[in-house]
């Protein structure tokens, strides 16, 4: 296999970032992407909004052999995704960013996002509310937050050049583990496979606006 990195054009036409993505299967396994590149698409993501800016989402990148290897079997049906593509990011939440809550309040003051006196403000009220929610609840808030930033990375990976497919049949209760997580903290999401198709994507129906949407 080719160890040559192969870089694709970037687009901001958001018609071409929508449209255009499929969901593809399989990918061709000479095209790499260096982590640098995946660096940009992981920040890129990571402008997702969350609620009280917590950004609870967290990413394993896996791009070696040896990785990829290891995930396949968790997989299930999904293997040809994860062996023939540049990565697979697994997307999970940390049941534990509250941990995080004076830093990101903090480097807002830092960087002249926000007073002082606002942060303060925010973090004696928010701390509790995270302190005390039940873990159903934060469960709940962190999916829909990490829910958010998956699709961001799906749409950035496009705009580098990228094809990627969301990946939900996996063995859900064994991947933190198989990569030394600690699974009660880091809780998965979805797998996200990201490369340069070999087998372009189907394109397929959607349901027409009228059916999906009631207006008041």
């Amino acid at each position: 296999m080719s160890t040559i990195e192969s870089k694709f054009q970037k687009t901001n036409d958001f018609n071409e970032i929508t449209y255009g993505r499929r969901s593809v299967k399989l990918y061709d396994p000479e095209v790499k992407i260096s982590r640098e590149e995946m660096t940009e698409i992981l920040a890129e993501a990571s402008r997702a909004p969350s609620s009280v800016n917590m950004q609870p989402w967290r990413f394993l990148v896996v791009d070696t052999a040896e990785g990829k290897e290891k995930l396949a079997p968790l997989a299930k049906f999904n293997q040809n995704q994860v062996l023939t593509s540049a990565a697979v990011v697994g997307v999970f939440i940390d049941m534990n960013n509250g941990e995080y809550l004076e830093e990101i309040f903090g480097k807002a003051v830092e960087h002249g996002f926000m007073p002082q006196d606002i942060a303060e403000q925010q973090v004696k009220f928010v701390k509790p509310y995270y302190d005390n929610m039940p873990a159903a609840d934060l469960r709940d808030v962190n999916l829909i937050d990490a829910g958010l930033a998956s699709m961001q990375l799906m749409l950035a990976a496009r705009a580098h050049g990228y094809d990627t497919n969301p990946i939900g049949g996996y063995e859900k209760d064994q991947i933190a583990e198989a990569f030394g997580m600690d699974k009660e903290r880091y809780q998965p999401v979805m797998l996200i496979s990201i490369g340069k198709s070999a087998k372009e994507g189907h394109p397929s129906y959607r349901l027409p606006v009228e059916t999906i949407t009631t207006w008041a």
